[in-house]
């Protein structure tokens, strides 16, 4: 009955924070720098029950469209990488999604995915990690979530990030914290140069995602 108690103020916590987020127009009202040029649309996945934690950067167009993360290819190759199936994917109650940025951030010039809006994660990421105590688990899906994550224990670049993960998997402290690339099939040239990736970190993904599961 104690947990059943305990278990409720964080629930409601977590549904009140999410109906802020969901609320939030911080970026098109008072942004730093460019106003995002469309109607927010914030996307997330969460419960109070989640041991997986998926970090990524932000929602792409598809994903802006739909209202749900990872619904394009990255979302089946990153699928892939962790064994699971898009129903295990998209239960809350055992994966927590949550992008660096809530909302689509627009395209750049070459027609590319802008970085994840800077009001965001400041704003928002604390308050929300401290609800979610089940998270043991946590992938960091591309250099912005590392950062954040991993601050300077990062490398210079992605690969020396992602290189480094069986000593970041080993820390004793915290969610154990997996670099990864983004899944986006233009890193197909990057998993061809490091067969390591594939090779190694994915069975030893897959095994771990399994267990959590």
């Amino acid at each position: 009955m104690t947990r059943t108690r305990a278990a409720r103020p964080r629930h409601r916590a977590l549904d009140a924070l999410v109906e802020e987020i969901r609320a939030c127009r911080l970026c098109r009202d008072a942004p730093q720098g460019v106003p995002l040029p469309h109607e927010p649309r914030p996307v997330l996945r969460v419960s109070t029950t989640a041991r997986i934690g998926v970090f990524g950067q932000a929602p792409g167009t598809r994903v802006h469209a739909s209202g749900m993360p990872f619904t394009d290819p990255s979302g089946v190759r990153l699928r892939q990488w962790m064994g699971v199936t898009d129903e295990e994917f998209y239960d809350a109650t055992r994966i927590a999604i949550i992008p660096m940025g809530f909302c689509f951030p627009g395209l750049d010039a070459k027609g590319g995915d802008l970085p994840p809006r800077r009001e965001c994660a400041p704003l928002w990421r604390a308050r929300l990690m401290a609800t979610l105590p089940k998270l043991h688990l946590v992938l960091l899906v591309g250099q912005y979530a590392q950062r954040w994550h991993l601050g300077d224990d990062c490398a210079r670049d992605l690969t020396g990030t992602v290189q480094r993960w069986r000593e970041f998997v080993a820390r004793p402290d915290g969610p154990v914290m997996v670099p990864l690339p983004h899944p986006s099939w233009r890193n197909n040239a990057w998993i061809k140069r490091n067969p390591w990736f594939d090779a190694e970190l994915i069975p030893w993904l897959r095994e771990t995602v399994r267990a959590h599961l």
